[in-house]
């Protein structure tokens, strides 16, 4: 007997090739057959009139801490998604020395705006070394997790405070390399690094202070285990990021390693910054290197206010050393004239029409109902104020709880983004779920990428859009058992309606630790998830399930 049948589907293989209606049968968490499955089951699954497809696999997430007390991933899940990478940008919570702690949760507040609460109240440090982060977060898995390790911890965990003053010395770099080994020996899948974030506090993080030789000599030891390198580019240059490409095609080509780099946008601003990326990723592959650039299927959406840092802030460093100022401190400066003076002027000639006039009044606990909707030039211009002493003034009116809108930043034109999809080198990845909680909603790239270039484009053939988020995913990860409804194979399957799956509308979500309320994509068109052989997600709801595994 079998313990799951998924019955009378559109079966989606996750190979390319064409779709066919028929079953799949699990057993002991493995996929034990597929095609017209005789026999009878514990469950039966009813998936007519929908697609069955391997579970998708999302590369690049900042689970991290939401995994110590929420092992299913909200929203992953209900996205479809069955396999998560996490530990990207160079940031991981392990290797991590207790007194290093306050250091890094600094790194993931400023980089992926997490608030404290996440690190202080919802679970208790119980671990220095990767293999202590794994045990701990292994035991209430509902997805499956495949942890990168970054390159900032171990930097840190080696050279102390100098990790962010120096170059590594050889003795520091061989210490290095023993830590990597012993991460990849505890189930990371690579090493993460970073060309472009900062600390709390402006500082570049550690791995912007390595060089080039000690970046060779820890992809020395990703080529012993084969293993991948993630990196964050200079992706607001086009020309450093080509550097960085050759970079990453070198090392690929020295060590035998596969690399990947995200985000890579195409926008509007710079129209040829993504097919020049692209074009120079075929000239590697074409030498035999592996440089996959990843790109998000749907534009983001920053919600922000003035009571929490914001990523929308950015590139106005006087800003965001006033956002992350304790609340009393905060207003004192923003009600400074002077203060406030000087933050209008940051924002140039034109008070910030260009960076804030579009921006929209979303609401807000304190917001009045009459500007929600409206445009901040709108209320500038009716108040005789620029748009930036506009918002200024309008949030600390209303206790700066006044939450607003910049709406499909980045990846603005669809008909150019979607062959850049269908790129057969171009990577699907860079979701960031887990982080930017407060600022805009994470989630709905597979279901974006379904309804807005299979159903409405047609840019991908269904097919190719789902190996796109499996099988090419496992393969270029080295997942071996996961991307493919096969027999053997670990029974990861997502049940969806072709006709309806999409990102969702925006919900606020209040289950992030202290008074984090984030805005999730909700799911649409996912009807069940299977993760290794169990019912983690269906109709709606999720299941107790905890079959979620850590591969790699």
């Amino acid at each position: 007997m079998f313990d799951v049948i998924v019955k009378g589907g559109l079966v989606v293989d996750g190979t390319g090739a064409p779709a066919f209606t028929g079953d799949v049968a699990v057993k002991d968490g493995r996929i034990a057959a597929v095609g017209k499955v005789e026999g009878e089951a514990r469950q039966v699954v009813d998936a007519a009139g929908r697609v069955v497809a391997p579970g998708f696999i999302d590369p690049h997430t900042h689970f991290d801490v939401q995994l110590l007390w929420d092992g299913a991933a909200r929203p992953a899940l209900e996205h479809g998604v069955t396999t998560i990478v996490p530990g990207n940008c160079s940031l991981s919570l392990a290797p991590l020395k207790a007194a290093d702690r306050r250091r890094v949760v600094g790194m993931f507040q400023q980089i992926e705006e997490m608030p404290p609460e996440a690190f202080t109240t919802a679970f208790e440090w119980s671990w220095e070394d990767f293999a202590g982060y794994v045990a701990a977060i292994r035991k209430g898995l509902s997805i499956n997790v495949a942890p990168l390790v970054g390159h900032s911890v171990i930097r840190l965990w080696v050279m102390g405070n100098a990790s962010q003053e120096r170059a590594a010395t050889p003795d520091e770099i061989a210490a290095m390399q023993d830590l990597l080994r012993e991460c990849l020996d505890a189930g990371a899948v690579g090493l993460s690094t970073s060309f472009v974030d900062v600390d709390e506090n402006g500082r570049p993080v550690p791995s912007r202070f390595a060089q080039f030789e000690e970046l060779d000599a820890l992809c020395a030891v990703l080529g012993e285990y084969g293993r991948m390198l993630q990196c964050v580019p200079e992706f607001y240059a086009t020309d450093i990021t080509i550097a960085r490409i050759d970079q990453l095609a070198e090392l690929s080509l020295k060590h035998n390693i596969p690399t990947t780099f995200s985000p890579l946008f195409d926008t509007a601003a710079v129209p040829d910054n993504a097919p020049r990326a692209i074009a120079r990723v075929e000239e590697h592959f074409a030498r035999g290197a592996r440089v996959w650039p990843q790109m998000q299927t749907r534009p983001i959406d920053i919600s922000f206010s003035l009571l929490r840092p914001s990523l929308f802030f950015a590139r106005l460093p006087r800003w965001v050393r006033i956002l992350r100022q304790p609340l009393d401190e905060r207003l004192a400066a923003l009600r400074d004239p002077e203060t406030a003076d000087k933050m209008v002027a940051d924002l140039g000639p034109d008070g910030g029409e260009q960076m804030m006039g579009r921006l929209v009044v979303r609401g807000g606990d304190a917001a009045p109902s009459e500007l929600v909707g409206k445009t901040l030039s709108e209320i500038a211009a009716a108040r005789g104020e620029v748009p930036a002493r506009a918002l200024i003034n309008l949030s600390l009116e209303h206790g700066l709880d006044v939450a607003f809108l910049s709406a499909s930043q980045g990846h603005q034109l669809t008909d150019r983004i979607g062959p850049m999809l269908a790129h057969p080198l171009v990577h699907i990845g860079a979701s960031d779920g887990g982080a930017h909680l407060a600022s805009f909603a994470t989630y709905g790239d597979t279901g974006y990428l379904f309804s807005e270039f299979v159903r409405k484009g047609r840019y991908l053939s269904l097919e190719k859009a789902v190996a796109k988020v499996t099988s090419e995913t496992a393969d270029i990860w080295g997942l071996k058992d996961r991307g493919r409804l096969a027999e053997g194979l670990a029974a990861d399957i997502v049940v969806f309606d072709a006709d309806n799956i999409d990102r969702g509308a925006e919900l606020p979500s209040f289950d992030m630790p202290g008074d984090g309320m984030r805005y999730v994509r909700a799911a649409r068109g996912v009807d069940t998830v299977l993760v290794n052989g169990e019912v983690a997600y269906s109709s709606g709801a999720y299941t107790q399930s905890r079959s979620g595994v850590i591969c790699a």
